[in-house]
């Protein structure tokens, strides 16, 4: 038995996707953000780390400049603002030796430096995302050791 319309056709099938054609693909991309999804959060991660790293090597190139014109490393109560503002005892300061400002780092926390430091002649350093000593992963201190 054939089915007809009002004008004595044959219906056709109209194009579009079934309910489970769209569940399907549904589930696969779901499937997918799941495999992927922790690789580019980890890729991110480490670059905030890889960012510190950069980052302490510029402000170590700066100390160094600052040292040659002063013959010094700043004090620890003078801090990494000596290489931008200069203070009354530091003759010969011929800076400012970072461009745009003291950067904080990639958590929004400033660095830490010590003069003398525990590890170098001096510290430069972040407590990394949990903001404490120690720590795995982006929970690591990050220096200049």
């Amino acid at each position: 038995m054939q089915v007809l319309d009002n004008h004595g056709r044959r219906p056709t099938r109209q194009a579009g996707l079934t309910l489970i054609e769209i569940l399907v693909v549904l589930a696969i991309i779901t499937m997918l953000a799941g495999l992927v999804g922790p690789t580019v959060l980890n890729q991110l991660g480490g670059a905030k780390s890889k960012t510190a790293r950069v980052q302490i090597k510029e402000l170590e190139q700066a100390l160094e400049m600052y040292k040659l014109d002063v013959g010094r490393y700043p004090s620890s109560s003078e801090g990494l603002m000596a290489l931008v503002d200069s203070s009354g005892n530091a003759d010969g300061w011929n800076g400012p030796y970072l461009k745009s400002g003291v950067p904080l780092d990639p958590w929004k926390n400033e660095y830490y430096y010590s003069n003398p430091g525990t590890r170098g002649e001096v510290d430069i350093f972040s407590l990394g995302q949990d903001g404490a000593e120690g720590g795995d992963g982006e929970d690591a201190d990050v220096g200049n050791w």
